[in-house]
């Protein structure tokens, strides 16, 4: 069988057992989808995908990321760069808190024109905030938002962390894009509760009030009672009402 790059050629066969093997996964029989990944593994030491696809297995599927790591690893000395697995080897170490590592990963990810910039950019700014960098995690939500504007996820999380860094104004802004009116989307109290928090917090008294409690209005089956209750809280630490 000849070589490539460090990797053997690909034999036509395993495709067909990784199909299996997925089909394992999705059908919620994780052991053995876990035990036909690492039998493929001992047969192909040398398949790039076959050991990625066991760390995809071990991490993502089974939510070890600490035992997906040295697969990860063992793929990029055969393919150093590979784009797959140094992204799933970012994502890992970052569940794993080892955050400084993962941004490394993800800088050698933009380095090598990784193309999907919306995951990278928000991997990258949730690791970054878990430093404590707060400038540059504001960066990267800045540059996720430029791949998908309007979104309200990202717009909260660039408001908190430009509320992180003082800028109240340019947080309420983002809070407010984020709470403008979409089809078929109902108003998310927990939005709400931030806007009013931010408000109380530059002096709005009357404005975190409206939101406080348009934010009890909006509670939705499902949402988490502390949210609830937080939003009475806040509303009850404001000032009384002007007559």
């Amino acid at each position: 069988m000849s070589e490539r790059k460090g990797r053997e050629a690909w034999p036509p066969e395993l495709a067909e057992q990784l199909r299996k093997v997925d089909k394992l996964r999705r059908s919620g029989r994780y052991q053995e989808a876990l035990s036909r990944m690492r039998q493929l593994a001992e047969a192909h030491p040398r398949q790039l995908r076959v050991l990625l696809e066991l760390g995809l297995t071990l991490g993502v599927w089974g939510g070890a990321p600490a035992e997906a790591l040295p697969w990860y690893d063992r793929a990029l000395e055969l393919a150093p760069g590979h784009l797959s697995t140094q992204l799933h080897r970012a994502l890992a170490l970052a569940r794993l808190g080892r955050h400084a590592e993962a941004v490394a990963d993800f800088n050698a990810l933009e380095a090598l024109g990784y193309h999907k910039a919306l995951v990278l950019h928000m991997k990258r700014a949730e690791s970054l905030e878990s430093l404590g960098r707060h400038p540059e995690a504001e960066r990267d939500w800045t540059l996720a938002l430029a791949e998908d504007p309007d979104n309200p996820w990202l717009l909260q999380q660039r408001a908190t962390s430009r509320a992180r860094l003082g800028r109240l104004e340019d947080a309420l802004q983002d809070l407010t894009a984020a709470l403008a009116p979409r089809q078929g989307e109902e108003v998310d109290a927990e939005l709400l509760r931030d806007r009013g928090v931010l408000r109380a917090r530059l002096g709005d008294t009357a404005g975190a009030r409206a939101d406080f409690e348009a934010g009890l209005s909006a509670l939705r089956a499902g949402d988490p009672p502390s949210l609830a209750e937080d939003l009475r809280q806040r509303l009850s630490e404001l000032p009384p009402r002007e007559p």
